[in-house]
């Protein structure tokens, strides 16, 4: 059974950073594409950041360009999103996922139970 499990999320004032981690179990997570997704209170969930199997390639929303950073470490299958400069508007679950296809293509296969990061003023 794929299970991805968050960790390292919590309450951190405005211009701070966390980093949040995934570990995957349950499957060759190492050859597929993975991401971070959010969901805000009140609002859809929305893509964060992704990465190939590789880590050759990144992708970014808009808004956290230049202030997250996603990256993986094959051997210990696990994938973390570096969030530094955090804004209020930050504050959401995020939910760690595993994509069907070693690139990022298509909608998420696994999913994580999520993790709650909360950004003070």
């Amino acid at each position: 059974q794929a299970q991805l499990v968050e960790s390292g999320g919590g309450l951190v004032q405005a211009g701070g950073s966390l980093r949040l981690s995934c570990a995957a179990s349950g499957r060759a997570f190492s050859g597929y594409a993975m991401g971070w997704f959010r969901q805000a209170p009140g609002e859809e969930r929305e893509f964060v950041a992704a990465i190939n199997w590789s880590g050759t390639s990144t992708y970014y929303t808009d808004s956290v360009k230049g202030r997250f950073t996603i990256s993986r470490d094959n051997v210990k299958n696990t994938v973390y999103l570096q969030m530094n400069s955090l804004k209020t508007e930050d504050t959401a679950v995020y939910y760690c996922t595993c994509y069907s296809d070693y690139q990022i293509v298509g909608v998420p296969r696994y999913w994580g139970q999520g993790i709650q990061v909360t950004v003070s003023s």
